[in-house]
């Protein structure tokens, strides 16, 4: 499967007195590419809600610092599909700037009722999450 590419903008308020995007901010780009990947194949999250009651969750980030990006930098996010369990989500997210790599990412997610429990993927969600692996 093609990665998804999500690009944005380093602007000043993500950067520190250097103007070197602070270290945090790098899981907001990861988090908003996640977001456009998801709906991007066609998973309603608010929908998904208010219909199952289930949400995704970080479980985990292991996170490799490469580069830094800097103020005014353009900046391409690319999330692929790694793994998809029964619960479990887990991407490989990359952040470049003209192809050099800045920051990588193995996330895990889950899913989960609004309770905090977790819950199985609707088929529907792992089919459009998985698209043609299967």
């Amino acid at each position: 499967m093609t990665p998804h590419q999500f690009t944005t903008r380093v602007y000043y308020e993500d950067t520190d007195l250097a103007g070197i995007v602070y270290y945090a901010n790098y899981l907001k780009f990861i988090e908003r590419a996640r977001t456009e990947w998801v709906g991007s194949l066609g998973v309603d999250q608010m929908a998904l809600k208010a219909r199952d009651g289930i949400v995704f969750a970080v479980r985990r980030v292991e996170a490799d610092f490469l580069r830094p990006a800097k103020f005014g930098d353009d900046l391409v996010v690319e999330t692929s599909l790694q793994m998809l369990g029964g619960a479990r989500i887990v991407l490989d997210q990359v952040v470049q700037r003209g192809g050099e790599r800045l920051f990588a990412a193995v996330v895990t997610l889950v899913c989960m009722s609004e309770d905090g429990h977790a819950a199985r993927l609707p088929p529907e969600v792992r089919a459009r999450l998985s698209g043609p692996l299967h």
